[in-house]
């Protein structure tokens, strides 16, 4: 099995953002991702008490640090970007091990 690189990005949203509203909006993240080198798959979720937790898979770390260089410059995501509360964002990397579909 190739060892893709797993981006795993924590989020809250800003105060008076809507749940409903930004899963639409980060639509975009998703059209973003797939036209990125390496981009292999995107999941993104909302825990009951309004954790974010979106899960990308790269071919490369180097693929997923290049997109993550280029994500908060690209004009498509301005809004959604905009709902993010930026201090509550967690990153991290790791190396899949196992997967299962």
């Amino acid at each position: 099995m190739t060892k893709h690189t797993i981006e795993t990005v924590t989020f809250k949203l800003n105060d008076g953002e809507s749940r409903d509203a930004f899963a639409e909006a980060a639509e975009a993240i998703t059209a973003f991702a797939q036209a990125q080198d390496g981009f292999v798959s995107r999941r993104l979720s909302c825990s009951d008490d309004g954790l974010w937790i979106e899960h990308v898979e790269w071919e490369t770390l180097g693929a997923a640090q290049a997109a993550a260089a280029k994500i908060g410059k690209e004009p498509s995501l301005v809004d959604c970007m905009k709902a993010i509360d930026g201090p509550s964002v967690v990153l991290h990397h790791s190396t899949l091990e196992i997967s299962v579909n």
